[in-house]
């Protein structure tokens, strides 16, 4: 396995400076910098301060990469190949480079690097609440296994932190309700047919690994976004890097609600949702009501596909013309403009269910999560709840936020654009302590010249010198 810092620059000796810092600032729970959730985020963010020499600590409540090993479900893999979705400085184990990493594999290798350098990680401390001090300077944390002081707090806990179920759900108690979340296989839920809501990565894939089992399953599908798993011999990813769209700094307009579908399951392939439908999924509209057990759907399905089709074949032709302006010697491959037969369900939608009489026990809804941040009681978030900040950079100094879908760009919540975000937010925390640090050093020398120095002390100067 390479070694971290292999693609860094300067090259320092993480371990060592991790494990000084952990004895500088544990001891007596007060440090520089408290960083909190042990994710991918709170792994980059505490190499980039290890680097930059900060003391911090990571506190996470539960384990390392916890949300990958027990809020997935358990056949789960990565959505970019294991040569994109990393950190720079290391590799999968026992994962080839065009691979899809299994859920354990990346919560290990999350785990390995951690180790790697020693982060200062202290596991089962859940943080209760983070208050700005009055009249000094820093944050009081208050936690399960008591108080810390920091300087400063990096909110690492990411963007699902508390999974979404709309309000119709409750239109119908009496059926099985469970969130994309908790979802762990077809095997722990009810006998009978399924109902998933939400074509994003994780309804497509649940709902394809439902059928496979042998229920029958509807899937109800919104506005979305289906680039090509791969295309010329190239994954969607390596195209979206060379054509910039990694690194585009907003949504384009109109997108804010569009899911993408993707999927690395079974070695990876394009989400088709005619191609599901022709497996015995029966695509509807978007769930608008579950009154009286009937399922009502938006005739909006065909839309839905064609907008779906449109964003994928927009894909294809950028990559067409890159290939061509640049020279690439890329096999063409005209098939990837050729899709199935449109399927019934589609040409004759449903406009609504009867979930009893047709055996639907179970609505399992793939439709999102939302922030949590009531333990952060500072002044860090707009009108409307949500961060407000700069590239991580909060409106409310020495409040960070990182791992958030946009925080910089379209990359920010995958692994290796987290991993860029956080040296960004460490190279502001360093910059803030250097101001810091001259402010103190002048101040210091100041007192030092208005107070007498006596002979001894002259004599030690001289020596000195």
């Amino acid at each position: 396995m390479p070694g971290l810092g292999d693609s860094h620059e300067p090259t320092v000796d993480l371990h060592f400076l991790a494990k000084r810092l952990e004895t500088m600032t544990i001891e007596n729970k007060k440090t520089d910098t408290i960083i909190i959730g042990a994710g991918q985020a709170g792994v980059a963010m505490s190499e980039h301060l290890t680097a930059q020499g900060v003391p911090h600590v990571v506190l996470e409540k539960s384990r390392i990469a916890e949300r990958w090993r027990s809020e997935r479900w358990d056949s789960l893999v990565a959505n970019g190949p294991a040569w994109h979705d990393r950190f720079p400085g290391m590799t999968f184990d026992n994962v080839t480079p065009d691979a899809f990493a299994a859920k354990e594999q990346v919560a290990d290798y999350f785990e390995q690097y951690a180790k790697a350098f020693n982060a200062p990680i202290r596991t089962g401390v859940e943080v209760k609440k983070v208050q700005r001090n009055e009249g000094k300077p820093g944050f009081t944390i208050d936690t399960s296994e008591g108080t810390y002081q920091a300087y400063r707090v990096v909110a690492a806990t990411g963007p699902f932190q508390r999974p979404l179920i709309p309000d119709i759900a409750q239109q119908c108690p009496q059926l099985h309700h469970l969130h994309s979340a908790s979802y762990k296989n077809p095997e722990q839920l009810p006998e009978g047919a399924v109902m998933v809501v939400g074509a994003g990565s994780s309804g497509v894939q649940i709902a394809e690994e439902i059928r496979r089992s042998g229920r029958e399953v509807y899937l109800s599908v919104g506005p979305h976004h289906r680039p090509p798993r791969a295309y010329r011999g190239r994954d969607f990813c390596w195209w979206l890097g060379v054509l910039g769209e990694w690194d585009a700094e907003a949504m384009k307009p109109g997108t804010e609600h569009v899911t993408i579908a993707v999927s690395g399951a079974n070695g990876g392939k394009t989400v088709d949702f005619r191609a599901l439908a022709h497996e015995g999924v029966t695509l509807v509209g978007r769930t608008n009501s579950l009154k009286n057990g009937v399922a009502r759907f938006e005739g909006d399905l065909a839309d839905n596909l064609a907008a779906g089709d449109e964003n994928y074949l927009s894909l294809l032709d950028a990559a067409d013309e890159y290939a061509r302006r640049n020279g690439l010697d890329l096999p063409e491959e005209p098939r990837a403009r050729e899709f199935p037969a449109m399927p019934d369900c589609v040409l004759n939608p449903l406009k609504s269910l009867d979930l009893a009489d047709n055996n639907i026990r179970t609505v399992l809804w793939a439709t999102g999560f939302a922030v949590d941040y009531s333990w952060l009681q500072v002044d860090a978030f707009d009108e409307a709840g949500k961060p407000s900040h700069q590239r991580g950079v909060s409106s409310e100094p020495g409040v960070y936020f990182l791992g958030l879908p946009w925080l910089s760009r379209r990359g920010s919540s995958f692994i290796w654009g987290v991993w860029h975000d956080a040296k960004h937010v460490a190279d502001h925390i360093a910059t803030q302590r250097k101001y810091l640090a001259y402010h103190a050093e002048t101040s210091s020398s100041r007192t030092t010249q208005a107070q007498p120095v006596s002979q001894p002390e002259r004599q030690a100067q001289r020596e000195a010198s």
